[in-house]
């Protein structure tokens, strides 16, 4: 320890992230027939929210830039997990879409990964774990408004700085 107290918040998400990262590995190791995390996240983020969303919105909620969104839509699509259609709202955008096949991969990857962590919370019962989620669920979404909120001030910055026509 450096001798001083970090504040609790920053102690918390360190805990976090050092969990995020050693889950990661392990997940990583065990993910079926090739897939990657990043494209697991895909698939499991069109389940959990529903599918038709937007390639900007997925990037934006899986916090990666649109060019590498774009490559992943295009891996997934490459192997019948996903389509894409265009936006009728946006002619430019496009709508990603779970095949029957993304969903069963998504099955599958969540059931490798489900038997792969099951040693990992030792002294842990599922009572604890469950009584972690809502916690953790009101982190995420404090974390998620925060996002927003500096997203829409940076955007009306930019609208103030933009030269004027």
């Amino acid at each position: 320890m450096n001798g001083t107290a970090d504040p609790a918040i920053f102690v918390l998400l360190n805990e976090i992230a050092i969990i995020e990262h050693l889950a990661r590995n392990q997940v990583e190791r065990v993910l079926p027939d090739g897939l990657r995390l990043s494209h697991f996240t895909v698939l499991n983020h069109l389940v959990r929210l529903g599918d038709g969303r937007s390639l900007a919105r997925i990037a934006r909620a899986v916090q990666v830039e649109r060019p590498a969104m774009t490559n992943t839509i295009q891996k997934l699509e490459a192997r019948g997990l996903v389509r894409s259609a265009p936006n009728p709202r946006d002619g430019r955008g496009k709508l990603v879409f779970l095949t029957e096949a993304g969903r069963a991969m998504r099955g599958q990857a969540v059931a490798v990964m489900a038997t792969a962590l099951a040693p990992v919370p030792h002294g842990l019962t599922a009572e604890e774990i469950a009584d972690l989620l809502g916690p953790l669920r009101r982190l995420r979404g404090a974390l998620d408004r925060a996002r927003d909120a500096t997203e829409h001030a940076q955007d009306a910055t930019a609208d103030e700085t933009a030269p004027q026509p």
